[in-house]
């Protein structure tokens, strides 16, 4: 390791060792994480036929989910600024790969709505402490990278959770999809655990409820994070609703594909791991606002692109939207530690939290459109969020 990274006084320098085993480490957690939430999305129709459950109803088992993750955010968040960031990310990723095993294990739709409940619980002690992390320990010239890094793991985690679970659903049923998936955030949990450097500018804090009420309260007061708030919350809860309901969509005729056939469409995951990357470099060229805007019109476009009933428009569709949401979602959760100043690991939090709230509000939703009204009521549905997020970022 560079004398560089083992100062105390230093921060993580790009090109140096620290440097290496931190941007590995945050990827492996980003993979475990956004893999074991998200492996049931393509299970969806599945999980519906075989618990005997409707459209909206199987989208309980990713909402409630993502909801307990939402409200876990705010306290793993204030527990982390006393207990420090690594060991809150160790106990948490552990104990949701234990939970991703027991959920392949069940065979009662409310007890695996528990247990997805409690994994949601778990994998809240991960996304914003590894932003806070970030914030704290890298260069902030290395920081825009370092995040889109951690961004492009979460993108490739929710690639390969929903690849691989597709095809293993087909091979082995849900049963095997979730506990393969389980496996695999097992071995990049341990990665994780060897890998990452302890924190060396984290200063803890004793835990007071009045202080977190007050960081909150702070954090909520701030109109710029306010508007990166509400912008997270339609981010995620249009792109979770475009993917949830994408797979019975197409299959229906004209389509009339299979589990592992629509779970290869996620391959578009990767284009994800390119603009996280590709937006952190532009927003030093040009305004984050601008990047945002752009990116924001990116995912309408591909929304739009997906009303076409011809497999490789609704595939360029896809690929669209994704881009333009990993390159938003990278350049607005590196906004939040800027604009917030302190208790960066809360405000992470509470932008987490609406992100979160996003996708179980706005998954169940677009459930309910499609249950009622089809798939052009629910891309007109996107598109009016969409819409939202672009006149509200222009006030940044």
């Amino acid at each position: 390791m560079s004398q560089e990274a083992e100062a105390p006084s230093e921060y993580i320098l790009q090109g140096t060792s620290a440097y290496r085993r931190a941007t590995i480490a945050l990827f492996c957690a980003g993979f475990a994480t956004f893999a074991l939430l998200y492996c049931v999305q393509p299970l969806l129709p599945m999980l519906a036929e075989a618990f005997q459950v409707s459209s909206s109803s199987s989208s309980l088992s990713l909402s409630v989910t993502t909801c307990s993750l939402a409200f876990g955010l705010l306290l793993s968040g204030a527990l982390s600024e006393s207990w420090g960031r690594k060991p809150v990310m160790v106990i948490a990723l552990l104990a949701a790969c234990i939970l991703g095993i027991a959920s392949a294990l069940v065979s009662d739709w409310t007890l695996l709505l528990v247990i997805r409940t409690l994994l949601g619980l778990a994998l809240s002690g991960l996304p914003a402490l590894a932003m806070a992390y970030v914030g704290e320990e890298f260069d902030p010239r290395s920081l825009p990278v370092a995040m889109g890094l951690y961004i492009g793991g979460t993108a490739l985690g929710g690639l390969l959770g929903r690849l691989l679970a597709g095809v293993f659903s087909d091979v082995g049923g849900w049963q095997l999809a979730l506990g393969g998936i389980a496996g695999l955030g097992l071995f990049s949990c341990l990665l994780f655990i060897w890998l990452l450097p302890k924190s060396r500018h984290f200063v803890a804090q004793p835990l007071s409820i009045k202080g977190l009420l007050k960081n909150f309260a702070k954090h909520l007061s701030n109109k710029d994070l306010r508007v990166l708030f509400l912008l997270s919350f339609l981010l995620m809860g249009s792109f979770v609703a475009m993917f949830n309901y994408i797979g019975f969509h197409l299959q229906l005729a004209p389509f009339n594909l299979s589990s592992t056939i629509i779970s290869f469409l996620f391959l578009v995951y990767l284009l994800g791991i390119v603009s996280s990357n590709w937006s952190g470099r532009l927003v030093s060229k040009y305004s984050a606002r601008l990047v945002l805007i752009v990116s924001l019109l990116i995912m309408l476009a591909g929304a739009l692109a997906c009303l076409i009933e011809w497999l490789p428009a609704i595939t360029l569709g896809l690929a669209l939207f994704t881009i333009g949401f990993f390159a938003a979602h990278a350049v607005a959760s590196g906004m939040v530690g800027q604009k917030a100043g302190g208790a960066r690991a809360q405000a992470s939090a509470l932008y987490l939290c609406a992100y979160y709230l996003g996708s179980s509000a706005l998954g169940y939703a677009g459930g309910w459109v499609w249950d009622h009204w089809g798939w052009m009521p629910l891309i007109a549905a996107i598109s009016a969020c969409l819409l939202l997020a672009v006149f509200r970022t222009r006030n940044l």
